[in-house]
């Protein structure tokens, strides 16, 4: 690959500043905001001969900037003659300069011990690594001891971690490689304009499909979103212990108040990383209201108290890697367990020959395993062997499936014969042929503003891939993964320090979750067709509110959606695999 001086008028041939400052979107201004900030963060400090500069290296070019510089901006608002320059050759603003300095100062209230401790882990030596890519030590070598050298010296000085703290504490010569920094910034700006396509597609799609849907008054039939006839009994917490594994996890039960008339259906839900099964323990209440039996299993080694152990010190890592194999097992497990005691405790009443498995994000990797999709190590070779990763941070999880044993897995529970999943992760750890083992339905969610499984990346592309007619895909607008109502205090405080983040009305988005876990297990687990109405875009209309507006799907024989995305998605922009949407300089 040649190097070239980047010039002209088209975003991609602008200077490095220019480009930056240039992007207007919602997506793009956040990343215009803080990228000098983050700029700062992972340049590099010469030694005090070179009074401590900050070097910008774009072959041919070599440029420089002194931390002093920066420092009496962050301090005192003096931009002085140096610092101009580089103002200057942005084109920067007033309002941009001073969000600038903001980023410069902001502190970020962790605890330096936990900071420590999490970069130590295998995943966060992983995000460090992918840093040091573009922040490399002088001379090319990795920048990752050093950027977290930086870090935790820096959390633990007096001043806190801020980015210009951070600049103080760097130890070695680096080099800042800002030719892949604006691939990265590029891959960044494709990803925001395809999730903003995606939203306009959805609502075109769904808008079509209002016009050949016919549904009745929702006005006037039962409203899904409110409790159900059947209340809500008291929970359980049962201890199992899989002799085959020497594995021992617990289970929550919720159960109706009262039973409904025949076979009582079961689904089994899982969580996500460093979750619990307590997190989702009120969303299941309104399926137990309905006559449902719901279990939800601990996932040890991925949960709560995995995370937990890492930060205090007992672990180094926040994930097992055979979870991958174990979360799956568990459920399969569980529904076991429910067998064993169906007739004792249940009076034979539990239908466990038609399961519905549900979760979210490392769960929704669990309900899929149990669905049919199969690991795909070539695709996690391909994508996790990349030097640039794009802005999906669900890869530091999937990667880890890499250090599985190379064998054929195959985790299809037959009595599994429904799945709905919530930000699911599926890209790199199953990838198109994995999904496409798929054939039972599925419903896919996603949000629109997420981080951590890119809903253009993680659930459209599996959409796509799965192998069957009877599926549907709903996105959240500004749906971002997590339940921000439940985060602890300090979480809160790191996001308070990110410019520009609004957060999503969860109330909201927790009436849509009533809905539509309603009406697809009683569809697809209670075989009930009289729900099937709510299972429509016509519906997801009736329903939808600001600020989060909801857009639902379904792919079926009369309208081929998948293809539908897959034309307008390849005359729109390029592929969202990082190795066609990055820039080529050859």
């Amino acid at each position: 690959m040649k190097n070239k001086i980047i010039s002209g008028n088209s975003p991609r041939k602008k200077n490095m500043f220019g480009f930056l400052f240039s992007l207007k979107s919602p997506v793009e201004k956040k990343l215009k905001n803080i990228t000098l900030g983050t700029l700062a963060a992972i340049l590099a400090v010469f030694p005090a001969y070179a009074q401590s500069r900050l070097v910008f290296i774009y072959p041919p070019l070599n440029l420089s900037l002194g931390v002093d510089s920066l420092e009496l901006f962050a301090n005192e608002g003096v931009i002085n003659k140096e610092l101009a320059y580089y103002m200057n050759l942005a084109g920067v603003n007033e309002e941009e300069k001073e969000a600038f300095r903001e980023a410069l100062l902001k502190k970020a209230d962790l605890n330096p011990v936990e900071v420590s401790r999490f970069f130590n882990s295998p995943m966060g030596q992983e995000l460090l690594h992918r840093v040091g890519h573009l922040f490399s030590i002088q001379g090319g070598r990795n920048g990752l001891y050093a950027i977290r050298g930086a870090m935790v010296q820096a959390a633990f000085d007096e001043e806190g971690l801020s980015l210009l703290n951070f600049l103080r504490h760097l130890p070695v010569n680096m080099q800042f490689n800002l030719e892949e920094i604006l691939k990265a910034a590029t891959y960044l700006e494709l990803l925001g304009q395809e999730t903003s396509a995606i939203v306009t597609e959805m609502k075109t799609i769904s808008a079509q499909t209002r016009e050949q849907e016919t549904v009745p008054n929702f006005s006037e039939i039962r409203d899904i979103r409110q409790r159900g006839d059947y209340g809500v009994g008291p929970s359980r917490r049962l201890k199992l212990f899989d002799q085959s594994r020497e594995r021992e996890f617990e289970v929550v039960l919720v159960q109706p108040q009262r039973w409904r008339e025949g076979k009582t259906p079961v689904i089994v839900f899982s969580h996500g990383l460093a979750s619990r099964p307590e997190d989702f323990k009120e969303d299941v209440l309104q399926l137990a209201s309905y006559g449902y039996v719901v279990a939800l299993p601990q996932h040890p080694g991925s949960d709560l108290n995995q995370l937990e152990e890492m930060l205090q010190g007992f672990s180094r890592e926040i994930v097992k890697v055979d979870e991958y194999v174990d979360r799956p097992l568990d459920v399969s497990y569980v529904i076991d367990e429910l067998e064993r005691r169906n007739r004792t405790e249940f009076e034979g009443r539990l239908d466990l020959n038609n399961v519905g498995a549900m979760g979210h994000s490392f769960g929704g990797y669990t309900a899929l395993a149990l669905a049919g999709a199969n690991l795909d190590f070539d695709t996690l070779e391909e994508i996790c062997g990349q030097e640039l990763w794009g802005p999906n941070l669900s890869l530091l999880l999937q990667c880890r499936a890499l250090e599985l044993p190379r064998k054929e897995y195959n985790f299809r529970d037959e009595r599994i014969t429904s799945a709905f999943v919530i930000n699911p992760v599926t890209s790199a750890v199953f990838g198109a042929r994995g999904l496409s083992q798929i054939t039972i339905p599925v419903l896919l969610a996603a949000g629109s503003s997420d981080p951590a499984t890119p809903a253009a990346i993680e659930q459209l592309q599996a959409f796509v891939w799965i192998n069957t007619d009877d599926k549907y895909f709903a996105l959240i607008e500004g749906q971002a993964h997590v339940n921000f109502s439940k985060l602890d205090a300090q979480m809160k405080a790191v996001l308070d320090s990110l410019p520009d983040l609004k957060l999503p009305d969860q109330t909201v988005i927790d009436t849509y979750g009533n809905a539509f876990l309603v009406a697809f297990a009683e569809v697809y687990v209670a075989e009930n067709e009289e729900f099937r109405p709510y299972l429509t875009s016509s519906y997801a209309k009736y329903i939808s509110q600001q600020p989060n507006p909801l857009h639902l799907v379904q792919d079926d024989a009369e309208i081929p959606l998948s293809e539908l995305f897959n034309s307008r998605k390849a005359s729109r922009t390029p592929a969202i695999h990082p190795r066609n949407i990055i820039p080529n300089n050859d």
